[in-house]
């Protein structure tokens, strides 16, 4: 794997679009001081994901963008394209044979991470880099001035750039990654107990509540059984009373129909007899007749009578003699007497019409009357003969003409007698008929009252029947509140309906009581809640227990299973880095006697002891803990022909050849696919510049160079050189040199 190309376009001094193609094994990029030759090794820092703005000479983000010019306006964004030859595959995770990293900022400050086209984060871009031994920055890009950086740096430091050299970063990386994670699985496990001790408060709470349901679902079964006996017995009844008062109903107004036809039939009738109808007016005239003959014929009785006493007396007068003392009255005179009286009041007595009975009683008056004037009459002196039979005479006449009258008139009143008696038979008949249709009416009235009351009952209890079965709706309507839809399965309840028909209401009502009672201990148990939130909430809650406990137990797992990794990649990190010390040094103690020609050079592991405090408790522990040490890489040399052992006795340049042999031993040790040198080679002299020339050409064979020089010597072991220069608009312009082409076009 090799770098192909480089494309810079709006990154600090190239504002235009430049593309450098590296392909040769060694490239060198030359060009005038101030040109923006270097520029192009932090266009490679940048483009690998470098974040320190610092070593790419830079504070802000914008200071990595074009800038501006007098004729040139500034640039909004700065982008670098990366492309690397794949056809070997060394990314294996990338099935391309040319693999593209790109780089965008904005003046924003925002950042964009581009493979093959495609946006990534930059944690992916480190991770692809890292899998073929490329960082960000490191011992694989070597600015210019910092050739002895890694001299210069603290044990510890330099322990860093060494482990990036050999590929060790990643298990840093990892290590750092597992503590986060580590990190934030204890911060789990903190927040996962803390939340089971709350939730365990809770759920001893909700228990107790759940003890209430379980019991409250206890009568809650108790009373839907008792519901379901209740509702259909008492269907059965309602639906029996609503039949008997439907069918009463109907059977009274049907009954009390009839009898208002009757009623209205005989109160027809009624009203008809009562009026004066032809019978009772020929009844009233014969009567009226008949009492006018009768008092004639009584009238004629009693001037018959008084004739018949006054020629009596005369009779007696002639008969007697004249000077008579006392009256006398015979037997016979008043038996006839009484006998007459006797049987006229009696024919009165058995009579109803009041002018005969009035008649009888005037002629038992005019007959008392005239005895009684017999009895009283005065004794006078008898005169001749002659005028008392004269007298006499016509006293017998008128008597007689009155006999045949009063005979007359008794024809006459028996006729009106026996017309009367037919009127009073028809009018009996009618009479007869009113009687009976009073004594009717008075019987359909008291029916009509009564079938009337037994209606106004029966609407009573119909009303009492809506109230029974509007509580029965609304008994149904809290069932359900408390049993639920089940309440409905009542009707399904087997019972026999003429038991419970036959069974008296108490046993009802006492049924009704038992689940008043009932509902009322739910009510105080649960409060007028079903209880399903309460369970629903129980068992949510122990489920999230039950998850956290889990959750508890795998962060545990998880937490440990990080430990042992971390362990193991710090072993594999420990192992590893003493190989690679071991290969270091070895190579570094070849690279340094070339340079020097001779002696000794070589890195040892340093330990530095630092104090912590007690991890646990702190607060209230504040001792101080054991002792734990500190890693670090010391840089042992002994210079040919010279007593020097350290560092800090070496000159400039002693020091230049030093890093150099180090840097290149490291880059043996684990060859990166690529190297950048910038001007690690101005400090060298001629003669050491053939040094450095020839351990490039021996690096050339382990890695792709990438040197920007001002030195001729390293310039003639370059296949390809790109030329870098800058005109008055400030802006850095690219010019490439291909020796190998070049040499074939002059052959």
């Amino acid at each position: 794997m090799r770098v192909k190309s480089l494309e810079i376009m709006g990154f600090k001094s190239f504002a235009r679009k430049s593309v450098f193609e590296f392909g040769a094994q060694v490239s060198a990029i030359v060009g005038p001081n101030g040109s923006g030759k270097s520029n192009v090794a932090e266009a490679l820092r940048f483009v690998l994901g470098e974040q320190s703005l610092k070593s790419m000479r830079g504070k802000r983000t914008e200071d990595l963008i074009f800038n501006g010019s007098k004729s040139v306006e500034r640039q909004n964004r700065a982008r670098v394209t990366i492309v690397f030859d794949n056809k070997d595959h060394a990314f294996p995770s990338i099935d391309f044979d040319e693999v593209s990293i790109a780089r965008e900022i904005h003046r924003d400050a925002s950042s964009e991470y581009f493979l093959n086209g495609s946006p990534v984060r930059l944690k992916d871009v480190i991770e692809l880099l890292s899998s073929v031994h490329i960082g960000a920055s490191g011992h694989h890009i070597i600015s210019q001035g910092e050739a002895d950086r890694i001299l210069n740096s603290s044990p510890k430091d330099r322990r860093e750039m060494i482990e990036d050299a050999l590929g060790l970063k990643i298990y840093h990386w990892k290590i750092s990654e597992s503590e986060k994670k580590l990190i934030k699985t204890e911060e789990n496990m903190r927040q996962s107990e803390s939340l089971r001790r709350e939730i365990a408060l809770h759920i001893k709470f909700l228990k107790k509540q759940v003890e209430k349901v379980e019991q409250a679902r206890s009568l809650r079964d108790e009373v839907q059984g008792l519901y379901f006996e209740y509702l259909k017995r008492e269907g059965i009844y309602l639906g029996h009373t609503r039949t008997v008062l439907h069918t009463e109903k109907q059977k009274l107004e049907k009954e009390l129909h009839e009898t208002n036809e009757t009623l209205a039939k005989a109160e027809a009738l009624r009203g008809d007899n009562s009026k004066q109808s032809h019978e009772s007016v020929a009844l009233l005239e014969e009567r009226e007749t008949l009492g006018r003959a009768r008092l004639s014929r009584d009238d004629m009785g009693r001037k018959i009578g008084r004739l018949e006493g006054m020629i009596e007396v005369e009779t007696r007068r002639l008969n007697k003699p004249v000077e008579t003392t006392d009256k006398m009255i015979s037997s016979r005179e008043s038996e006839n007497l009484a006998q007459g009286l006797y049987e006229e009041l009696g024919h009165a007595e058995s009579s109803e019409d009041y002018l005969y009975i009035k008649g009888v009683v005037s002629k038992a008056r005019a007959r008392v009357a005239q005895f009684l004037e017999h009895i009283h009459s005065s004794v006078v002196a008898p005169e001749t003969n002659s005028e008392a039979i004269k007298e006499l005479a016509g006293l017998k006449e008128e008597r007689d003409a009155l006999i045949d009258t009063q005979n007359d008139i008794g024809n006459t009143i028996q006729k009106l007698e026996e017309n009367m008696h037919k009127c009073e038979q028809a009018l009996e008949e009618k009479r007869a008929e009113t009687t009976d249709a009073e004594r009717a009416s008075f019987e359909l009235r008291a029916k009509k009252q009564e079938l009337s009351m037994r209606l106004a009952m029966n609407h009573d209890h119909t009303e009492h029947f809506a109230r029974e079965e509007t509580a029965f709706r609304e008994e149904i309507r809290e069932g359900s509140i408390i049993v639920g839809r089940a309440i409905q399965e009542y009707t399904s309840f087997v019972i026999d309906e003429k038991s419970a028909l036959a069974e008296d209401r108490t046993p009802q009502e006492a049924r009704r009581k038992k689940i008043e009672r009932i509902k009322m201990r739910l009510e105080d148990i649960m409060g007028g809640s079903g209880g399903e939130d309460v369970m629903r909430e129980y068992n949510e809650t122990v489920e999230r227990d039950e998850f956290l406990a889990k959750e508890l137990e795998d962060l545990k797992v998880s937490a440990e299973s990080l430990r042992v990794l971390m362990r193991e990649l710090e072993e594999t990190l420990n192992m590893q880095f003493k190989e690679g010390i071991a290969k270091i040094n070895k190579q570094f103690s070849e690279f340094f006697g070339l340079m020097f020609g001779g002696g000794v050079a070589s890195l040892h592991v340093s330990f530095k002891k630092k104090k912590r405090k007690s991890d646990t408790d702190i607060e209230e522990n504040p001792e101080e803990d054991e002792d734990e040490t500190e890693e670090g890489i010391e840089v042992v040399v002994s210079l040919p022909h010279k007593k020097i052992h350290g560092l800090q006795m070496l000159s400039g340049g002693e020091r230049a050849l030093t890093s150099i042999a180090l840097l290149f031993a490291m880059s043996q040790v684990n060859p990166p696919p690529f190297l950048v040198l910038d001007e690690t080679d101005a400090a060298l002299d001629e003669a050491n510049s053939r040094k450095y020339g020839d351990m490039i050409e021996n690096l050339a064979k382990y890695s792709q160079l990438i040197v920007i020089t001002h030195n001729r010597e390293t310039m003639s072991r370059a296949g390809v050189i790109c030329g870098v220069t800058m005109g008055a608009d400030a802006i850095s312009k690219l010019l490439s040199i291909n020796f190998e082409e070049a040499t074939q076009l002059e052959k």
